[in-house]
């Protein structure tokens, strides 16, 4: 698995870099190193124009800067797979955007760790793209969308601490892969949930309180904490309180990267996915 260790502010910086010609980038940074005139004493301004074309010559020491990068930059472009229909971030779950993600991240799991695994969350936040547009899927629209160097890490949970958790997912509207959940709406307009049921082997199954389980989610929500009593963030560090807390040493967007590459090999497209796992409590039932 390729991958890249580039911060993100590099990384920022150097798209900006190669998306604008390099005569233009020397111009700028001439004119930043070179000194400037002082104020007229009459304190009107002077301003000169410099003509950007052909004729400004690059700059061999800005070459070599970006040389050791551009190749890095460029395979960005690669095509890893294909999506159907569009993705899109929104709602309790962060929508099938947020699918598409925790499922990734439960099938990776699996992987390194066995059908075991039950469940993946992640926060919609970290999600910094709010839509994928049908067609080709490149590195560069998981970059965008998982720019962050958020790791997967296994956790094993008791059945009561797994309900707990799920609550603050639907609270926070966070995405996960692995359960069906109903919630519903109060009137402070916070989602709370109603009920859960972990999703094993296409089967609902009840949550038992006293059993084990195992799920994934990132070092982020587990090291986050509450700036504010009446903040709940914080309640995510009931992770903190696992039976087994282990480190997968898979950052959110290699592991993203990967499931998508081997849906590829599989034949398989990536889909637009609602399928339910989150449902709204229907208001018809008490109505006359």
């Amino acid at each position: 698995m390729n991958q890249f260790h580039v911060t993100t502010a590099l990384r920022i910086a150097l798209r900006r870099f190669l998306a604008v010609p390099l005569c233009v980038l020397w111009v700028a940074v001439a004119s930043a190193q070179a000194p400037q005139p002082a104020p007229a004493k009459d304190g009107s301004a002077r301003v000169t124009e410099t003509q950007v074309d052909s004729a400004i010559k690059n700059d061999d020491a800005v070459e070599k800067m970006l040389g050791a990068y551009s190749p890095k930059v460029r395979e960005l472009s690669t095509v890893i797979g294909a999506l159907k229909g569009e993705l899109r971030k929104g709602g309790v779950g962060a929508g099938s955007l947020g699918n598409f993600v925790t499922d990734g991240m439960l099938a990776e799991a699996r992987k390194k760790l066995g059908k075991s695994v039950v469940l993946s969350i992640t926060n919609a936040g970290g999600l910094r793209k709010s839509t994928m547009s049908e067609g080709d899927i490149r590195l560069s629209d998981v970059w965008e969308l998982l720019p962050f160097e958020n790791a997967l890490v296994r956790f094993d949970l008791t059945g009561e601490q797994l309900v707990k958790l799920l609550n603050q997912v639907v609270s926070h509207r966070d995405a996960q892969s692995g359960a069906r959940i109903v919630y519903r709406v109060g009137a402070d307009n916070r989602s709370e949930m109603v009920s859960a049921r972990l999703v094993v082997n296409g089967r609902e199954e009840e949550i038992d309180p006293q059993a084990t389980y195992t799920i994934v989610t990132i070092d982020y929500l587990w090291k986050r904490q509450s700036n504010t009593p009446s903040d709940f963030e914080g309640n995510y560090s009931l992770l903190g309180k696992a039976n087994k807390i282990e480190p997968l040493n898979l950052t959110m967007r290699d592991t993203i990267t990967q499931y998508v590459k081997d849906e590829t090999a599989a034949g398989r497209s990536i889909k637009a996915n609602l399928d339910g796992r989150f449902r709204q409590e229907s208001t018809e039932a008490g109505r006359p």
